[in-house]
């Protein structure tokens, strides 16, 4: 079996995104007549998702989510520029890739998720990249998971989900994995992060 593995969300955890992202949203609403409140938006966002905030909405206002969905994807692939690394981010994985750990991505983010990572230079540090265009069932559902480590033959009890909200630890929970995370957890998997430089100091 493959020994230690990571699997990287995106947003808040590799990329500094969320400005561009409610940047985009902000636009959607706009473009619909929508009030914006970015702080109510930004909690909501980090407690659940985007794709949750616009089906919300979407139910609330009697709109087309699927219209909403593609406006924001217009507007978000237009500030890609917006989007930097992570303090950390490259430096933790090219350790990473130096220690032969075996490096994936799952995200919500859609295909653009690949214009990002070969601009910022990452795309060539991961052996495969989830997005959600991918087919899977969202997080926490564990499908995402369960494919990588059948694939790639992964041990699951060296394989971490690395984020930075609530429902990556539970995506990790869910998959009988391990977690790295920005938040604290009672949960058995996980393991606390102050800084993504953190990661090479954690025993594997």
């Amino acid at each position: 079996m493959q020994e230690t593995a990571f699997i990287w969300d995106l947003d808040g955890t590799l990329l500094d995104s969320y400005e561009a992202i409610l940047a985009g949203i902000e636009e959607t609403y706009r473009q619909f007549s929508l009030p914006y409140d970015k702080k109510e938006v930004r909690e909501f966002i980090l407690e659940y998702s985007v794709q949750d905030l616009l089906e919300q909405v979407a139910k609330e206002r009697g709109l087309d989510v699927g219209l909403l969905n593609q406006v924001r994807a217009q507007s978000l692939a237009e500030k890609n520029a917006q989007v930097v690394l992570m303090p950390g981010a490259l430096e933790v994985l090219a350790w990473a890739d130096q220690q032969g750990i075996q490096q994936f991505v799952y995200t919500h983010k859609g295909e653009n998720a690949f214009t990002i990572l070969r601009a910022l230079g990452l795309d060539s540090y991961f052996t495969e990249i989830l997005t959600s265009q991918s087919g899977f069932a969202r997080k926490p559902s564990p499908e995402a998971a369960t494919y990588l480590i059948n694939k790639y033959h992964l041990n699951p009890d060296c394989t971490y989900y690395i984020g930075d909200r609530t429902l990556d630890i539970e995506f990790a929970q869910n998959s009988g994995i391990q977690s790295i995370n920005f938040l604290a957890s009672p949960a058995a998997c996980n393991q606390q992060i102050e800084q993504l430089e953190d990661i090479s100091s954690l025993s594997f």
